[in-house]
């Protein structure tokens, strides 16, 4: 009887542990805050009066950007943690189709593209969600998160009903919406809003479209509210019925308000993007907005009872060769930092931007539940190490057994449409374009160069063609010689109607003395990992006093212990690529404004680890490693 009672009071006593650990795990994993584990989930966000309202209670959004392709995955904890510990509420991500999809049969929702972690990870953080799933995004992105496989449809007509564009919308749309949909409000998740399409307004070449898109969201089981965002003058032509418009700005003008709500006079008004600062552009300065303007406009904008997004509240980094282009008034690359002048730095520092921030989003009761913030997290180390001191070299020339091909074809092809990476096109990087000649001459691009070729006879070096300069002189020369173009990819534009003239290489013939060239033999240097794995085969050689261009060298970068945060720079190199452990950086060019690129302490082991640098031109074979960056000299915006 008594070893009974003992075995009854030890059963209760693990019956309450367990109730306790799955009381527990429920809290821990199933809620997003107390007001969040109380609400019924049934309405969501709305839009019906001059306020949001989310399950029938006043609520304001202060959201900022954080785009989990920018930010090494080991890092989304620490930005989103700073991000809480700042005030904001809610975050919003823009979704990269051409990341998501990089090939029309292959789908990566993995690691450092896992959107459903991070959305989860966001509603552990106690944070909301607006999700932006485009498909078009802009975002400073090449083709503006497009894929370039859709341009080897010589009729495409991207943003369009094209029956072309619309297939494919609808293929990448049958992967993504199931993966959000159960991440919804509504369905216990975090997200409360979903964006259609991006500032379709300045496009407008089809008025179906935004209702394409749409229906497209909501017909595979988006419920929660949605918006569109436009900048001021094109509010009225980038809307869709049964979506909330809401406004880009950097400047508050009374009249870009006035102009909004006279459209929807009876709904919430919103800065979707508050622009914090700007990105950047080869050649030109760094862009920066001072602290005291963000934060007069953002309480002021505060003030007036509005909601808003910070766009960025962290801006990252477009690695590898993610970055877009401007169009107008000429063709300008953009850099790979997105830091963006944003309120955390592009290594996830603290600016003054971010306290003045956190200073006014202290005395907003809406950022968690609580009256006052988190803690603001520990920063993390940054070391300067040891310069690496290349002692290998590749020359181009002995690099091209390990590529794709070679190719030949009569005429030139662009990079888009050679039979590549299971038939879908080169996306980036470089391809290179060689044919016989005879004679000498005046050889012209016909500005059918997109976007730099080095030109070369005989591997030897003779010149550049850029948008701007089309003609270049062949020296003469006896019997058949080779003429090379290395054509580079700097970026295609990311917004703008030029969308569908975004093709890449060479895009139409080439004159010598006014005859087209013909019978190319055509590589393609994507730069993939693959290709980076693939040289260690090659002929390496020793580095010598007088190494050839274009090449690859190699070096190493010793970590000792947990490996820091640092920042690669390259005084004495010209313009080229920098990859660490098969990891494509980015570019990286002496004509700045950026002077390093970011380098994770994540994307470093503990030990040796490989530094290789792709250089066009022009070397100084040390790489050095600095414990700050430095992204040029600043000018603020106008």
């Amino acid at each position: 009887m008594v070893v009974l009672r003992i075995r009854n009071v030890h059963k209760r006593k693990y019956a309450l542990i367990c109730l306790c650990i799955a009381g527990f795990i429920m809290y821990r994993y199933l809620g997003m805050s107390g007001r969040g584990r109380r609400m019924s989930r049934k309405v969501g966000l709305c839009a019906n009066t001059s306020q949001f309202t989310l399950e029938g209670e006043p609520f304001r959004i202060i959201g900022g950007s954080i785009h989990y392709f920018r930010v090494p995955r080991a890092y989304w904890r620490d930005r989103l943690m700073k991000m809480k510990a700042c005030g904001i509420n809610t975050l919003t991500t823009y979704v990269p189709w051409n990341l998501h999809q990089p090939e029309r049969e292959v789908f990566n929702f993995q690691t450092q593209l896992d959107l459903q972690a991070y959305i989860s990870l966001a509603a552990e953080m106690e944070l909301w969600v607006i999700l932006r799933p485009g498909p078009y995004i802009s975002s400073e992105l090449d083709l503006g998160g497009l894929p370039s496989w859709l341009l080897q449809d010589s009729s495409m007509r991207l943003r369009t009903t094209h029956p072309g564009f619309i297939q494919a919308v609808n293929t990448f749309f049958d992967k993504l919406i199931p993966k959000l949909v159960p991440l919804q409000f509504k369905k216990g998740g975090p997200i409360i809003a979903v964006q259609v399409e991006n500032e379709y307004g300045s496009f407008a070449k089809d008025q179906s479209y935004m209702f394409f898109i749409k229906e497209a969201l909501q017909s595979r089981g988006i419920s929660e509210l949605l918006l569109t965002s436009d900048k001021h003058k094109t509010l009225k032509s980038g809307g869709v019925d049964g979506a909330l418009r809401t406004v880009k700005l950097q400047k508050l003008n009374q009249r870009n308000i006035q102009e909004l709500t006279a459209i929807q006079p009876n709904n919430p008004t919103m800065v979707m993007d508050y622009w914090t600062g700007w990105y950047d552009i080869w050649g030109e300065l760094h862009h920066v907005l001072p602290p005291e303007d963000m934060v007069s406009t953002v309480r002021e904008i505060l003030r007036r009872g509005m909601s808003v997004n910070l766009y960025m509240f962290h801006g990252g980094s477009s690695f590898g060769f993610m970055s877009g282009a401007l169009a107008n008034p000429s063709y300008r690359a953009l850099v790979p930092s997105y830091d963006y002048d944003a309120p955390l730095s592009e290594s996830g520092e603290y600016t003054s931007k971010y306290h003045l921030l956190r200073d006014l989003l202290s005395r907003y009761k809406n950022t968690g539940g609580s009256d006052s913030l988190p803690d603001m997290p520990v920063l993390h180390y940054r070391e300067a190490y040891e310069p690496a001191i290349m002692y290998q070299h590749l020359s181009l020339w002995d690099a091209l057994s390990f590529t794709e091909g070679p190719f030949k074809s009569a005429k030139p092809v662009n990079m888009e449409n050679l039979p590549v990476n299971n038939r879908n096109g080169q996306s980036y990087g470089y391809t290179l374009y060689e044919t016989i000649i005879t004679r000498g001459g005046l050889l012209q691009s016909g500005d059918n160069v997109r976007d730099r070729a080095l030109v070369f006879v005989d591997r030897s070096y003779i010149g550049l063609f850029k948008r701007q300069s089309l003609e270049l002189a062949v020296p003469d020369g006896k019997g058949h010689r080779t003429l090379s173009l290395l054509v580079e990819n700097c970026g295609r534009v990311h917004q703008g109607r030029e969308l569908d003239k975004q093709r890449k290489g060479l895009v139409g013939d080439i004159l010598l003395n006014n005859i087209p060239l013909r019978d190319f033999t055509i590589y393609s240097l994507d730069m993939k990992p693959s290709f980076l794995d693939s040289l260690y085969q090659a002929p390496w050689k020793s580095l010598s006093e007088t190494p050839s261009f274009p090449g690859f060298f190699m070096g190493r970068l010793f970590a000792y212990g947990y490996p820091s945060d640092t920042f690669v720079k390259l005084p004495g190199w010209e313009k080229g690529v920098v990859f660490i452990n098969g990891l494509n950086l980015g570019r990286y060019w002496s004509i700045g404004p950026q002077q390093t690129l970011y380098l994770p302490g994540p994307f470093l082991n503990s030990g040796i680890n490989q530094v290789i640098v792709f250089e066009e031109q022009e070397g100084d074979f040390k790489v050095h490693f600095e414990d700050e960056a430095d992204l040029g000299m600043a000018a603020d915006i106008q």
